[in-house]
């Protein structure tokens, strides 16, 4: 079977952090509300549909977004409850779907071919929407075709609250008039660049020749090309709370330096953070492991809510640490693991009354993909050997 004749259903929960705020508070129904840094500093992290109409959008300055529309109800965020709901829908989905990938803390990608066999993909598709929605009360919106971009596009078309399905003969004629910008890849960079050409809709684009987009755009180019083609040979990949990534750290001679020890620690989660911010993931589970001079073997694990910042999870992995280590002996080994990967970036975060902390972790990042992981690292980390 040939990848383009698979059947992929794209799911994405419509405006989820005030979804999941008027579910909590249904006095917020109908009214514009924007979710962020609650101070003129923040920046916003989500907003509603009526916010929208308004000119307000994701990673606006609060300030700006205020001065747009001044009815907005502000609300700082709350990740705890977020995460809560996100794995509440992918429980949901894990029950029913053969296979699925969660992409993002609100969307998932299922691939189901072969279904129509025996049930329908477009009813069965169906049937799994009204479910979250029941069983959640969160509105949802899927798109149904051949591969993940078509369906990650007719999702955006189907929305708020909608179903769109794109057979294989129609995923042309589907794509044609459709902004360059639903393309998923095409950031605004690489939009402006497109518009210098004069090309606007996807039916413009996939009339230039591969060589000239490629010129333009490097190797992206390509993907992007082939894209506004229909086509997309990504698989589905099955989604595992088991991703993670770790580090661990066995000493020469046993040690019992507890101030190293944590120096130690927060190098690790500094470096694991920047890993996970490089490849665009977050974390929901922290994994602190101890083993002793007699071998004896400890770990200690906490579910927070998916972020990728240095500062939060340096906080429990020392917490954890704390907790754990309780028999005052020689340590021969220590790892920190951060567990329960999804990809997603640290927008998420954005209810941080912070923007200057924001632009310092962009700041470092950005040195550290220039110089390397260890050309910037914070002081409570530099003793750690």
């Amino acid at each position: 079977m040939q990848l383009q004749d698979r059947t992929i259903l794209h799911m994405d929960l419509d405006t989820f952090f005030v979804s999941v705020e008027r579910l909590l508070n249904s006095d917020l129904i109908g009214k514009p509300v924007v979710i962020g840094g609650v101070s003129d500093r923040g920046v916003v992290a989500s907003c509603s549909y009526e916010a929208r109409k308004f000119g307000v959008h994701s990673a606006m300055p609060m300030k700006m977004a205020l001065n747009l529309c001044r009815d907005a109800v502000v609300i700082r965020g709350d990740m705890d409850s977020y995460s809560k709901y996100s794995k509440l829908v992918t429980e949901v989905i894990a029950d029913k779907a053969p296979m699925y990938e969660k992409a993002s803390i609100d969307e998932h990608y299922l691939d189901i071919t072969g279904i129509d066999r025996y049930w329908g993909a477009l009813k069965w598709s169906h049937e799994l929407r009204q479910s979250i929605i029941s069983e959640t009360g969160l509105p949802i919106s899927f798109g149904l075709s051949v591969n993940k971009t078509v369906s990650k596009i007719a999702t955006g078309e189907a929305k708020p609250n909608g179903e769109k399905h794109v057979d294989k003969e129609w995923v042309q004629p589907f794509l044609n008039p459709l902004s360059i910008k639903k393309i998923p890849g095409v950031g605004s960079k690489t939009y402006q660049l497109l518009r210098s050409m004069g090309v606007s809709t996807i039916q413009t684009l996939s009339a230039v020749p591969l060589e000239m987009v490629q010129s333009v755009l490097g190797q992206n180019g390509i993907e992007i090309w082939r894209r506004a083609h229909g086509i997309d040979f990504t698989p589905v990949v099955p989604y595992s709370e088991e991703k993670s990534i770790s580090k661990e750290r066995t000493f020469e001679t046993d040690t019992i330096d507890v101030a190293m020890l944590d120096q130690l620690m927060i190098s690790m989660t500094e470096k694991l953070c920047f890993k996970l911010r490089k490849n665009e993931k977050l974390t929901s589970v922290v994994t602190v492991k101890i083993r002793y001079a007699n071998y004896d073997t400890h770990t200690l694990q906490k579910k927070i809510p998916y972020t990728s910042f240095d500062h939060v999870l340096i906080g429990v992995v020392r917490e954890l640490f704390k907790r754990l280590y309780e028999r005052r002996m020689l340590i021969r080994l220590v790892g920190v693991k951060l567990g329960g990967l999804i990809h997603g970036v640290q927008q998420l975060d954005l209810f941080e009354d912070n923007e200057e902390r924001i632009k310092l972790y962009l700041a470092m990042d950005k040195i550290r993909l220039r110089f390397g992981p260890g050309a910037i690292r914070r002081a409570s980390g530099m003793m750690a050997k």
